[in-house]
């Protein structure tokens, strides 16, 4: 951190966590990654009563609900590994419940995950898994 951000920090109060500062840097480059890739950005932390969904893209005729998992490591398991069942079904409800807004339009949806890894703080690898899992039941149709 610079001298301005050190004094911008203060003055402003608390600094954020150390996580939450990770976690915004992921979903930039992850934004960024995305967008090169030619899907196009919708919105960034969708909020509902039930979860909140990091970046919402379209791809083609196709809704994309993109969770991203920023790490510095991978000494334990791959990030997406923490996008277990749990996780899978708060992001399906919150998916519907961003559709809804939309009046539950008759479009394609998937799920991708996005795996950001850092070393000394900067973007080390990108690694976008598209359609990592299903809408979760009973939610899903059929």
């Amino acid at each position: 951190m610079n001298l301005f951000e050190k004094l911008k920090a203060h003055f402003a109060g608390k600094a954020k966590p150390e996580h939450l500062r990770r976690g915004e840097l992921g979903e930039r480059a992850a934004k960024k990654f995305l967008q090169q890739a030619g899907l196009k950005f919708l919105t960034a932390n969708f909020r509902s009563a039930r979860g909140e969904i990091d970046l919402i893209f379209r791809d083609g005729d196709c809704l994309v609900f993109v969770e991203v998992k920023t790490r510095s490591s991978e000494e334990w398991t791959r990030p997406a590994a923490a996008v277990d069942a749990r996780k899978r079904k708060l992001l399906s409800q919150t998916a519907l419940d961003y559709l809804q807004l939309l009046n539950n339009p008759a479009v394609k949806i998937r799920f991708d995950i996005v795996e950001v890894l850092l070393a000394d703080g900067a973007v080390r690898e990108i690694r976008h898994l598209p359609n990592t899992f299903s809408l979760s039941k009973p939610y899903r149709y059929g």
